[in-house]
């Protein structure tokens, strides 16, 4: 069993930056694949990043490539989001979540993540 918690959310300006952290209970975190998902005001939740468990290589959605980086300390147990560049349309609720040894095929699906995280408000006002 893993429990997630996001943490760092606000509102912030167009422009700004946030960094987003995902902290994780348990003592296996190395061995998941952890993604950061997005939901905004009628719409449905949507893939943002993701960092792969064994080699940690990344993956981002074309929407946010070039602006929000995703890293993983696994000392720590923690996944963050770095966000810069923010604009409006990045304004969603932001979950994280885990997917154990999940390879490659399966970081953008969201039924492959086996447990997520409450969510935390990302706010950009223009």
């Amino acid at each position: 069993q893993v429990q997630l918690a996001e943490s760092g959310g606000g509102l912030v300006q167009a422009g700004g930056s946030l960094r987003l952290s995902c902290a994780a209970s348990g003592r296996t975190f190395s061995s998941y694949t952890m993604g950061w998902f997005r939901q905004a005001p009628g719409k449905e939740r949507e893939f943002v990043a993701a960092v792969t468990w064994a080699i940690g290589t990344t993956y981002y959605a074309d929407s946010v490539k070039g602006r929000f980086t995703i890293s993983r300390d696994n000392a720590k147990n923690t996944v963050y989001l770095q966000m810069n560049s923010l604009k409006p349309e990045d304004t969603a609720v932001y979950y994280c979540a885990a997917d154990y040894r999940a390879n490659s095929d399966n970081v953008y699906r969201q039924g492959s993540y086996d447990y997520w995280g409450q969510g935390t408000q990302v706010t950009v006002s223009s």
